[in-house]
């Protein structure tokens, strides 16, 4: 088993690695404490079946080792980057070196697209693909610590070595179901620096409210920006500024001072943060005393209205008659909650372009506009155009 150290050692694998046609990444990183990741540990491997060809690259042991040798491979458009549930690996890559790899290729999501079902695990794939299984003991461990263990270094290399196979497996059955053009709409999707760029103005869409008030929401979306650039600036988690249910009680209390807000049914002691304190109140000002024009929009009178409950079911009869049809998972054509949005009368979604439109949007459109209708046989749904509109 190799481990990388030094800056030499990476530039002689990546050297090796720009010869092969792929390469497999995965990453172990912590970031409980932390607002962004912090990077323990990199697995690399390429086709083969040598020492030389599955590698660990340890950026603690050495504070002197420059990933840009790693960088530069990444970067590098005739070597395809195969990742298994990609995202955070792409994040922790991207906030380091300020780039998405390219091209890429992500087994989850491929193994979505070839009915392995709904975010099907890295250790369900070795089982069906490899015929072998993954020991899981050294999953939670704390990859900070050195030095590792040798069940951890045989953990970590077992993540990339695996995929390999796992890859080649995939991509066989996507170019023969001819179906690569969906990986590359979802690759696209990955690949997009807004996917990991966080604009603090926007993440109050991440929280759970009931209230549709547009002033109660402008409140909400000051005091989570206030929190996320605060959480960054000090590299925590932001739930360690405040969480959620707090924010959403000083939304609607709306404190006038440090006094108020230290009375509040919600005590926390970073209440007493004089930063914290102030800011909390710096956001409910801004939020209360916000433009008119700069109010965030809830829904609009055309789709304000109730979910059509019927509408919803059949929705979902026919994404899962699609889905089977087309051996795809069903959450990666559309979300249940997405399917609820068409029925209350949103058409701004996802599946209605690309290739889940053709699959599903489609169909679920026009069923939505009375078009069409649904019938069943046995186990079997079949789609009908509707001649003239009926009501029940």
């Amino acid at each position: 088993m190799i481990t990388i150290t030094s800056t030499k050692e990476l530039e002689d694998f990546c050297s090796y690695a720009r010869n092969f046609p792929y390469v497999t990444i995965d990453t172990e990183f912590l970031r409980e404490k932390t607002y962004y990741a912090k990077l323990c540990l990199i697995q690399l491997a390429v086709p083969g079946k040598t020492d030389r060809d599955a590698v660990l690259i340890d950026p603690l042991r050495d504070n002197e080792l420059s990933l840009e040798p790693l960088f530069e491979l990444l970067k590098n458009k005739s070597v395809v980057k195969v990742f298994h549930s990609c995202r955070q690996d792409l994040e922790i890559i991207y906030n380091l070196g300020g780039f998405i790899p390219e091209p890429l290729f992500d087994t989850q999501v491929a193994a979505m697209v070839c009915n392995f079902g709904d975010q099907v695990s890295y250790e369900k794939l070795v089982e069906k693909i490899v015929k072998t299984s993954v020991d899981k003991t050294s999953r939670f461990t704390d990859w900070s610590r050195r030095p590792l263990t040798s069940s951890q270094e045989k953990y970590a290399l077992a993540d990339v070595t695996h995929l390999r196979d796992i890859y080649e497996n995939l991509a066989a059955q996507i170019s023969e179901t001819g179906r690569q053009s969906w990986i590359n709409q979802e690759m696209n999707i990955l690949q997009s620096h807004q996917t990991y760029d966080v604009n603090p103005r926007e993440v109050w869409r991440k929280v759970k409210v009931r209230s549709n008030s547009p002033k109660f929401l402008a409140v909400v979306r000051e005091l989570a920006a206030f929190r996320e650039l605060l959480a960054i600036e000090r590299d925590i988690p932001r739930a360690r500024v405040f969480k959620d249910d707090v924010l959403l009680e000083i939304a609607s209390s709306r404190p006038n001072s440090v006094e108020d807000l230290l009375k509040g049914r919600l005590q926390i002691r970073e209440f007493r943060d004089e930063v914290v304190s102030a800011g909390i109140l710096k956001s409910i000002s801004k939020g209360v005393n916000c433009a008119t024009e700069d109010l965030p929009k809830g829904w609009d009178n055309k789709d304000n209205r109730q979910i059509n409950a019927a509408l919803a079911d059949l929705l979902r009869v026919l994404l899962k008659a699609k889905a089977e049809e087309f051996g795809v998972s069903q959450k990666l054509i559309a979300s249940v909650s997405e399917l609820d949005e068409l029925a209350r009368g949103q058409r701004n979604l996802t599946f209605l372009s690309g290739w889940r439109y053709d699959v599903f949007g489609k169909l679920a459109t026009r069923l939505c506009e009375g078009e069409i209708g649904l019938t069943a046989k046995g186990s079997s749904v079949s789609v009908f155009e509707l001649s003239a509109t009926i009501t029940v």
